[in-house]
């Protein structure tokens, strides 16, 4: 399925979808929709840092909070987390999409997920061709073998599948795949917008 087509299948699905080519059109398009003085929170995600996303939100006069901010201590990237539920935007990306428009991941904490589902105004998902597989099957797939290892590792956990390179489906203390979320439709219309760019970015 080419990305036009994914793109109106998410739309149909009460999540407007629009397809980019590559990061500067990602950046130019959230410079559209997030204006100044709004408050912004994000996800954690290394699309948006390959992508320039962090740098752009720091850059601007926004009220962001900022989970990566230096310096911070466990308590408070929790109350980043807590005020991130009431923010005008809250941007993120996925860690996989399935031709049927329905988004899929896994998250340790919670967080990134649960304010995708409720909580911010507008959720921007920033989405690679890479992302895009045929089905949930395949979503959970793709979770196992590419996803969950990479951000294990990025994130310096001691789990099986940093050395594996697949998950393991451990009983780890820093089991990273603590929650999987299925989003298939959005309720409040028009909340979530899914970006689908075709330059690859992320896990």
């Amino acid at each position: 399925m080419d990305l036009q087509t994914l793109a109106t299948v998410f739309t149909n699905n009460h999540m407007p979808s629009i397809v980019l080519k590559n990061k500067e059109d990602v950046l130019a398009y959230l410079r559209e929709q997030i204006v100044d003085e709004s408050t912004v929170a994000v996800g954690g995600s290394t699309t948006l840092f390959q992508f320039g996303i962090i740098d752009e939100l720091r850059s601007r006069n926004l009220n962001f909070f900022d989970r990566y901010a230096p310096g911070l201590t466990p308590a408070q990237i929790q109350e980043v987390f807590h005020h991130s539920f009431n923010a005008d935007a809250y941007i993120a990306s996925a860690n996989a999409v399935t031709q049927q428009g329905e988004i899929v991941n896994i998250d340790r904490t919670g967080n990134r997920v649960a304010a995708m589902m409720y909580g911010p105004k507008k959720v921007y998902l920033i989405v690679s061709a890479s992302k895009v597989v045929k089905d949930l099957e395949e979503a959970r797939e793709r979770i196992r073998r590419v996803a969950a290892p990479k951000n294990a590792q990025r994130l310096n956990l001691k789990t099986p599948c940093v050395q594996s390179g697949y998950c393991m489906d451990c009983m780890s203390p820093d089991r990273l795949c603590a929650f999987e979320t299925v989003i298939k439709r959005q309720a409040i219309k028009d909340r979530i917008h899914v970006i689908l760019v075709e330059e690859q970015g992320g896990f």
